[in-house]
């Protein structure tokens, strides 16, 4: 029984970092629950409060790496508040329609729309905006690998 047991709790992870491509997917959620099936199936004595405070603290951290790297990558490539939503709804929308090159070309796509219907650019200049949420959502894609890496490394160091 424990294999199934660890076989689900891992597929949970699996699943979050499947998230990191297909953002639809609320990789938190499945992080956190795969803690919470751990406890279920063996114990919760081995996460005390100090564990679900780094968890919670890294937990705000996954949640926010979006937004923060896209309002940045596109403000410092002189982008508005249309290609921030532009991005987040190419980013959204985008795996569905493109599938895997959807993630990459949807933010892309979603703030040159953006900028050029609702910012007023030319052209180049939505290209140049579209370009820095390009690079804002692999940086965080990078950040949030690697946050969630260490919020199941701690996991498994606590169990």
């Amino acid at each position: 029984m424990n294999i199934l047991y660890w076989s689900i709790i891992m597929l949970m992870f699996t699943v979050a970092f499947i998230g990191l491509i297909y953002p639809i997917i609320p990789s938190v959620l499945f992080i956190v629950l795969g803690f919470i099936l751990y406890g279920v199936f063996f114990t919760f004595e081995s996460f005390t409060f100090l564990f679900w405070v780094i968890q919670g603290i890294f937990l705000l951290l996954l949640l926010s790496a979006d937004y923060i790297s896209n309002v940045y990558g596109i403000k410092r490539r002189g982008g508005s508040k249309a290609a921030v939503w532009g991005s987040t709804l190419g980013l959204l929308i985008g795996p569905f329609v493109l599938s895997l090159f959807g993630v990459i070309i949807g933010p892309f796509l979603g703030a040159v729309i953006g900028e050029k219907v609702f910012g007023k650019k030319t052209l180049k200049e939505a290209v140049k905006v579209g370009v820095g949420s390009l690079f804002a959502f692999l940086s965080s894609t990078a950040a949030k690998t690697v946050i969630q890496a260490i919020m199941i490394g701690y996991f498994f160091i606590t169990v």
